[in-house]
């Protein structure tokens, strides 16, 4: 039996791209501060056992970043597949894209864990673990075991989100985040297993959203999308549709990780650790700030792929003109609400102890980074467009020139060259983010515009 609130997500996405974006953008928004939050309560219980103790999962943090990098990055192949399929109006072709899905999933996390088990040591003394690396092991062995269950659970959302339902992802991340946060305290201090029971709630928590969003699939049966064994058919042009945007996706998000390693070291060469501790802690503020605008241009990857798919460009054109107007409405509001209050935002994350010291410069570094968001909104929305129409490549080569190239760029130009220092390093940032979003939105604008005219 077909779900109707499913089958009429699927008419609006092709109907009414306005309204589709506002129906999935919600869940979404929600879903990633969820996300956002359960990050920061999950370090407060593991620092409890001490700096060295938070300082090794800090070590590991950047790999944990790598697999949920592939989760995103195969979920949003996996989005841009079955929506376009969807807009052909080919649902068995859909279907068969969804199972395609899974399996890849399946493979690309075997391969990724046999690498990671080999090679997670000599990463973590690369990095300097030094003393911490009992604790980064500890965490680290339990959650590459694992890997396959991080990967999946982030993927399968991308199924649910091609055929235009961010609701129930929505659900079960809420009911994840949920569980993690009662499951840490119970691990880690009742059952005294240290970080080795955070690693282990943590893959509790995403066996729990596989067997709720496998429960949908397989057993409620409600889902438009049938992923069954039955429905599957090997076909490479399928398989390169996923892997296309979503290989390309992955290195996006594997590039961020790369950008925060190397501004942290131009960090701490032209100022401090202190000037390090302002930037992680402050990008952290600025990732739940922005989390409206990429939870749109994630909405907005299925919206595009469904009416790509049915060769209806102008409403490519109207879905991203809209998701541009709505996120700089959330950008400006956030970026008011930030400035206003950026002494009161900076003492809840440095109020007592060594950390007092960094409130200040915690306060400017948010006064002054919120002047790029309005450029971002413009950028995110533009990038995803070119995933949604299949272009991953593109996609990517954007992200690395507004992170590791423009903004790493102006960052040294004005920090190291012109002497600003760490307010330099700063504004490289904002610069970068400026120039490169801008090029971003006028070269979707003409690539869409280039598709309509193909259609004429």
């Amino acid at each position: 039996m077909q779900s109707n609130d499913n089958s009429n997500s699927v008419d609006i996405m092709l109907g009414n791209p306005k309204k589709a974006l506002i129906h999935m953008s919600i869940p979404l928004i929600i879903s990633l501060l969820i996300s956002s939050l359960y990050n920061l309560i999950d370090a407060a219980w593991v620092s409890g056992l001490g700096a060295d103790a938070l300082a090794g999962v800090g070590f590991f943090t950047p790999i944990f970043m790598i697999l949920v990098g592939f989760g995103n990055g195969l979920s949003a192949g996996a989005s841009f597949a079955i929506s376009k399929y969807i807009g052909e109006e080919d649902k068995p072709k859909a279907d068969n894209a969804s199972i395609h899905s899974i399996l890849l999933d399946i493979i690309v996390s075997i391969v990724i864990t046999v690498i990671l088990l080999m090679l997670l040591v000599p990463i973590l003394n690369a990095m300097g673990v030094g003393q911490t690396i009992g604790y980064a092991t500890d965490y680290g062995n339990i959650i590459v075991a694992g890997s396959i269950l991080i990967i999946l659970s982030n993927a399968l959302y991308g199924i649910y989100r091609g055929e235009g339902d961010s609701t129930r992802p929505m659900y079960a991340m809420i009911a994840s985040a949920i569980l993690n946060m009662v499951l840490d305290p119970v691990f880690i201090y009742f059952l005294n297993l240290g970080v080795k029971g955070a690693a282990i709630a943590t893959l509790i928590s995403a066996v729990f959203v596989i067997l709720i969003l496998v429960y949908w699939f397989y057993f409620k049966k409600d889902t438009y999308l049938k992923p069954y064994l039955v429905n599957f058919k090997f076909k490479m042009n399928i398989a390169e549709d996923i892997v296309k945007v979503g290989i390309p996706a992955s290195i996006q998000l594997l590039n961020n990780a790369f950008f925060a390693a190397v501004f942290s070291a131009l960090l701490a060469f032209i100022g401090s650790t202190d000037s390090v501790a302002v930037y992680s802690t402050g990008w952290r503020i600025v990732i739940i700030g922005t989390t409206p605008i990429l939870a749109i241009g994630t909405a907005l990857i299925s919206v595009v792929a469904a009416n790509y798919g049915a060769k209806n460009y102008k409403n490519i054109q109207i879905a991203h003109r809209y998701a541009m107007k709505v996120s700089m409405i959330f950008a400006f509001a956030v970026l008011i609400i930030t400035n206003v209050f950026a002494g009161d935002i900076a003492s809840v994350f440095a109020s007592s102890g060594s950390s007092a010291r960094i409130a200040g410069e915690l306060t400017s570094f948010l006064a002054w980074i919120v002047i790029y968001y309005p450029t971002m909104a413009v950028g995110v929305a533009s990038t995803y467009v070119f995933q949604g129409i299949g272009k991953g490549i593109a996609a990517m080569f954007q992200t690395v020139m507004r992170e590791t190239g423009f903004t790493i760029l102006f960052a040294v130009l004005l920090g190291v060259v012109l002497g600003y220092g760490v307010w330099g390093a700063w504004m490289g940032i904002v610069l970068g983010e400026i120039v490169s979003n801008n090029i971003t939105m006028v070269w979707a604008d003409w690539q869409i515009k280039k598709l309509m005219d193909i259609n004429d």
